[in-house]
């Protein structure tokens, strides 16, 4: 397959494993120079040796919480580049509790991660991608994004509203070369489940056993293929499932 992404400035919020890790390895591959955030310092470093040493090139680095603006500011000022290609990854859900039994922390923590953090990046990085005519935007939502379900109402919401704010950005930037995509994955064996969960492993490990989960590495190759394709090919949304999967409550399990 054509390169055509060598040289370009990718910056992926939650670089620190799962979904963002993968996809930062994919795009060092194709020798894209990396900005990779994420609340864990010692991954993040560790990260950054791995790739610049594997690939030969620069990856900077920013430990901070996405929910903080000022430092998504400070973070994007202290780039010696202008991004071109914005993976807005970073993102959660907390608990299943149904509306009226949930916790007020839990919610904020999911809108202010999922839909705030996501609009603070783009907001800071599509005023430079306007300006040269160039960029691209990748959310990483979700099925529930699609579809609510049961104990999912706040996490649901967060993930229609990057399907909304997605569509919107797209319109906003109608007229100029900047492309804007989402990616909605089904389930994704990561750290997802431990942190909905709150660390409770046994919890978590169920909602993976008795079939074949995706990996996100299947991701990263989706968000990699569509960051890929020719300046003039814009992929706005693709929902992938791994074949147990057929809506977002509907999992095949084998006994």
């Amino acid at each position: 397959m054509k390169n055509r992404l060598q040289g370009k400035l990718v910056l992926v919020t939650g670089a620190t494993a799962g979904i963002g890790e993968a996809t930062a390895k994919l795009f060092a591959e194709s020798k894209c120079n990396l900005a990779i955030s994420g609340r864990r310092e010692e991954r993040l470093q560790s990260l950054k040796k791995e790739l610049e040493k594997d690939f030969d090139i620069e990856v900077f680095t920013g430990a901070f919480d996405i929910r903080d603006r000022d430092a998504c500011g400070e973070f994007l000022e202290s780039l010696i580049s202008p991004v071109d290609i914005l993976v807005n990854n970073a993102g959660l859900a907390k608990g299943v509790d149904a509306v009226y039994d949930a916790s007020f922390d839990d919610w904020d923590t999911m809108i202010d991660t999922n839909i705030k953090g996501l609009l603070t990046m783009t907001r800071l990085i599509t005023p430079s991608m306007k300006q040269r005519n160039s960029g691209h935007v990748i959310n990483i939502g979700s099925i529930a994004g699609h579809e609510a379900y049961p104990g999912g109402s706040v996490y649901c919401a967060t993930k229609h509203a990057v399907k909304a704010i997605t569509e919107a950005t797209k319109k906003d930037l109608h007229g100029t070369e900047i492309r804007v995509s989402m990616v909605s994955p089904g389930l994704v064996e990561t750290e997802f489940s431990n942190v909905r969960f709150k660390g409770d492993e046994e919890r978590a490990e169920k909602v993976y056993k008795g079939y074949k989960a995706l990996t996100a590495v299947d991701i990263a190759e989706i968000v990699h293929f569509i960051a890929n394709r020719p300046m003039h090919v814009n992929i706005m949304d693709t929902i992938v499932f791994p074949v147990a999967q057929s809506s977002a409550s509907m999992v095949h399990k084998e006994a």
